[in-house]
């Protein structure tokens, strides 16, 4: 009987002795691992915010250009042609100061001999001249620069481009926007946090990502950032990278 209860006593000591050996070695490990990696609980997380935006802003060029044998000629039928143009866009309601001429570009046409090669003999002057628009009245504009090509029913060689929207309060936007990609990763971090049983403690970084301003509606995105100046409708997007601590 003796024996059998200093036997149990020996089992009971070498197993408590195994026990307190594990929880050693576990704490250990888990001191070293935190030494190892001091970015141990704590959770990385990007928040977003999205908006939708108009156009307050518009740039558009409206190019027409002539071709004739002389230069002189061709100036004077370039000088016509501008007057004509501008006052086609006055007429559909465009201030004249919102109206500005630029340069005009010189082009000297060669004759080209048998062989289709160039030769020096001049053929003939092409000039080229744009008028630029400048306006807080976007959906005129883009209107107008849709019906521009009505001029070639009066002979004029004329090309409309693009129009080019901007909203000029981004600056402002950005910072609110910014705010709101914050708390969204605030919220995302602490959801995350909530399901593993833990609690964020407070932000140890924030690094904003890339400002996207895409067309409405457009599912397009670059790691360097967008900024459409295709559309009115835009959708403007801000992104912020965050680092918070948990306990």
């Amino acid at each position: 009987m003796g024996e059998n209860k200093l036997h149990r006593t020996v089992i009971a000591v070498a197993v408590i002795m195994s026990i307190a050996f594990v929880i050693s070695a576990l704490s250990a490990s888990y001191l070293f691992f935190k030494s190892r990696n001091p970015d141990a609980g704590n959770i990385y997380v990007t928040g977003s915010a999205k908006r939708e935006i108009k156009s307050d802003f518009v740039v558009w060029r409206c190019r027409y250009s002539v071709q004739t044998q002389t230069l002189p000629e061709a100036y004077s039928t370039l000088k016509s042609n501008q007057q004509t143009v501008k006052d086609y866009l006055i007429e559909k309601g465009i201030p004249s100061q919102e109206l500005s001429v630029m340069a005009v570009d010189t082009e000297i046409i060669y004759a080209t001999n048998p062989n289709g090669m160039m030769t020096n003999v001049i053929e003939g002057y092409r000039l080229l001249q744009s008028i630029e628009v400048q306006s807080n009245d976007v959906d005129k504009i883009n209107a107008i620069s849709k019906e521009a090509t009505e001029l070639i029913d009066k002979g004029i060689l004329m090309v409309s481009q693009q129009p080019q929207f901007y909203y000029t309060k981004i600056a402002d936007l950005k910072i609110e926007m910014l705010a709101l990609a914050t708390k969204d990763a605030k919220d995302r971090a602490e959801k995350v946090a909530e399901n593993s049983g833990a609690k964020i403690t407070g932000m140890l970084s924030s690094n904003m990502g890339v400002f996207q301003i895409t067309a409405l509606y457009s599912n397009e995105i670059s790691d360097y950032g967008i900024n459409d100046t295709t559309s009115i409708n835009k959708e403007i997007m801000a992104v912020m990278n965050c680092r918070f601590k948990t306990k």
